[in-house]
């Protein structure tokens, strides 16, 4: 009892962050401050295929988070760690067999594949009541799409496969022999469902799946390690193991946007706008989509599938250095000057439209037409997509709130953070927190032990923060941007 004791007074906690290109893992202490010297990371690439594939080998991907923990561990030297607190990628798939063997790779959100039976999925499932039910939609980017392609398209796998879960309820079968899906992880994948906080049996029957198909919906932490791993991480082995929750809802948390007079404005490899808060959701507008954190915080927002992504394409296809030495450069261009307009479509369509097969274009090219000016229309049509999220949040739930931006491909980039004020008419704070679903997790774990709660634990991140803030000069001509893009967006995607 007295070890015990002694664990519950240290307070420390292990966070993982599981991305679709890195993970990382840290120890925090009982305020949520990182133990300096202890982040580690390592960094992996998505296999993609010629016919829209994006996966990871989940044997691999779970060796290399099993490496970041043995790291991690060893830097705890003899302080005894309380829990482990994970954030990983929403929208992830994995099948396994009746011996717990993988069926497929881990498909990502950002995998094409499913878009060519996206259409037949719609004809067997009314696309706006399963919006309203589940928070997502019938689109290639969900597990709900990903399933559907894989029982039209690859009956041998389908008939193989037993269990369908997250790549996170993979990593709990191999450390504990069983896994729970956390309500956050659930509420990404287009199968959930908000009113009875389960999986959405409509659904589940229009893909011929029965809930023993999927894990169970649980928040409760894991204990008993198998063998092998406590002898492994022994000072882990009495340690409380949460359930991952999206890394999503934990960059929330971790760059202080919790509560609804705070909007999180994330661009990282991709990129999204989220409002999270303790409360009953609304019903999600056509636009939005909305999960969880857990059963008592909604998140409601948009994705886009381009953000650090789209730009570091754009350098490399027009030979362009990064981004980061061209910040004066960009600077001196005025708003739109250039006269062109993207559709930054790279890997199809999410928020607004949620055309998944929507591609790239970009219209107003002539001959004295430079690559910078390539980068600078580019900045801004991410922008512009922006824009029309933030329109719908505030439309969705209105109110007076504090956009706090984070993720490191915008951290590292002023002017984008300044054409992004400009485009939204808003000021900005950055987060100065440059991991934040790494903290956040480990803030969310902290609740969970009860140091405090989420709201006292996260809010004070950007009390101190200086707002980057909106030219007003320069509304008119977002607007006008906006207005060319939409007009080109319905000729190219819409009248198709």
């Amino acid at each position: 009892m007295s070890g015990q004791a002694e664990r519950e007074r240290s307070g420390l906690v292990l966070a993982l962050d599981i991305g679709t290109s890195s993970a990382r893992a840290a120890l925090f202490d009982s305020r949520g401050a990182r133990l300096s010297g202890t982040l580690v990371r390592t960094s992996y690439r998505l296999r993609t295929t010629e016919d829209g594939g994006a996966e990871l080998d989940p044997d691999e991907l779970a060796q290399v988070v099993e490496a970041l923990v043995d790291q991690a561990v060893a830097l705890a030297g003899a302080q005894p760690i309380d829990a482990v607190a994970m954030a990983t990628f929403w929208h992830s798939l994995l099948g396994l067999d009746t011996r717990g063997r993988p069926t497929t790779a881990v498909l990502t959100w950002a995998d094409t594949r499913a878009s060519r039976v996206v259409p037949a999925l719609r004809a067997r499932l009314d696309p706006a009541s399963h919006h309203q039910r589940t928070g997502a939609y019938l689109h290639p980017s969900y597990p709900v799409a990903r399933l559907a392609w894989l029982r039209a398209e690859h009956p041998d796998i389908w008939e193989r496969t037993t269990r369908w879960l997250s790549f996170a309820e993979y990593l709990f079968l191999r450390w504990f022999g069983q896994a729970t899906c956390s309500v956050s992880m659930a509420s990404g994948t287009g199968l959930f469902n908000h009113l009875t906080l389960d999986w959405d049996l409509p659904t589940l029957e229009a893909l011929d799946l029965e809930p023993k198909h999927l894990s169970p919906i649980g928040d409760e932490p894991a204990t008993g390690l198998r063998p092998d791993y406590t002898r492994r991480w022994p000072a882990l082995g009495e340690a409380a193991w949460f359930p991952a929750w999206g890394d999503g809802a934990c960059s929330n948390v971790g760059s202080g946007a919790v509560g609804l007079d705070r909007l999180a404005l994330m661009v990282g490899t991709s990129g999204a706008m989220r409002l999270l808060w303790e409360g009953a959701p609304p019903e999600p507008p056509f636009g939005l989509w909305l999960y969880r954190l857990d059963r008592r915080r909604p998140v409601l927002g948009g994705a886009l599938s381009e953000g650090g992504n789209f730009i570091d394409w754009v350098c490399r296809q027009f030979r362009l250095p990064p981004l980061e030495s061209l910040q004066d450069e960009l600077a001196a261009f005025p708003p739109g000057a250039h006269g062109l307009t993207w559709l930054p479509f790279i890997a199809g369509e999410r928020s607004p439209g949620w055309a998944g097969d929507a591609r790239a274009t970009l219209s107003g090219v002539h001959l004295d037409t430079t690559a910078l000016e390539v980068l600078r229309a580019a900045l801004e049509a991410v922008a512009c997509r922006f824009a029309l999220v933030y329109r719908l949040i505030q439309e969705a739930v209105p109110g007076q709130r504090l956009l706090v931006g984070s993720g490191n491909a915008l951290l590292k980039n002023p002017v984008w953070v300044q054409i992004l004020a400009d485009a939204l008419g808003q000021p900005i704070v950055l987060s100065p927190e440059p991991e934040a679903s790494l903290h956040g997790a480990a803030l969310v774990a902290l609740e969970r032990l009860g140091s405090g709660s989420l709201e006292a634990l996260a809010r004070p991140i950007t009390k101190d923060g200086e707002p980057v803030t909106p030219n007003p000069g320069y509304m008119l001509t977002y607007e006008a941007m906006i207005a060319s893009q939409q007009a080109l967006y319905r000729r190219l995607v819409e009248e198709r």
